[in-house]
């Protein structure tokens, strides 16, 4: 059974943009790593599923629903790989497993194995902290949207945008990020997720004073 190497991954996301690129999966991987030694996991499966997690149509923009099922052809293109390392069928499916529950969004995969749960809460981790800032500006700017916009009322309220109304990096908190640190499924993620929740409730709050002004 042949391991996937950082260098062979690295190709695999060449195309990517800023938000989704090999950076990204480098922090999931280490962070995957150290979750899934703390809570006593398989990381043969955990380094692969963290490697191929985002391998196929995951960049914002992509053509029809690409981006949406981008953890179905991850998984899929995750099975020819292993199958080519050799891998027996079983890691293969714990591989998908950890992929297309990756994306869990109440209707799709629930993390069910602990590898499945590492990989989650990895993935989750980097829409928090100083990455979660970055990454989030980033994304508003690739999108056309602004790193800042006040939320109307029916926003902030419903979650709802009023016509015309921007969807800011600052929304796009309001709307998800603040809200992640209640999804992990791991006392090591959760650990995590707290002080990076933390981190960027204040980041959020330090930008809106100064874009109006106030400090």
């Amino acid at each position: 059974m042949e391991m996937i190497t950082i260098d062979e991954a690295r190709e695999w996301y060449a195309e990517a943009d800023p938000v989704h690129d090999f950076d990204h999966v480098l922090r999931v991987y280490r962070l995957a790593e150290r979750i899934g030694t703390v809570e006593g996991a398989d990381l043969e499966i955990i380094r692969a599923a963290a490697l191929l997690h985002d391998a196929v149509g995951s960049a914002p923009g992509a053509e029809g629903n690409a981006r949406a099922e981008h953890h179905i052809a991850s998984a899929i293109f995750a099975r020819e790989i292993l199958i080519e390392k050799g891998w027996p069928d079983e890691k293969i499916l714990a591989v998908q497993h950890c992929i297309r529950a990756h994306r869990f969004r109440g209707k799709e995969d629930k993390p069910h194995t602990i590898e499945a749960k590492v990989l989650f809460d990895a993935d989750k981790l980097d829409v928090l902290g100083a990455i979660g800032a970055a990454r989030t500006i980033a994304y508003a700017a690739l999108d056309g949207e602004p790193a800042y916009a006040e939320p109307s009322e029916q926003f902030i309220k419903t979650g709802i945008k009023e016509p015309g109304e921007p969807h800011s990096s600052y929304h796009e908190f309001l709307f998800k990020l603040q809200k992640v640190k209640s999804r992990m499924f791991t006392n090591t993620g959760k650990s995590f997720a707290e002080a990076r929740h933390n981190y960027l409730v204040k980041f959020y709050a330090q930008l809106q004073a100064e874009v109006r002004g106030e400090r």
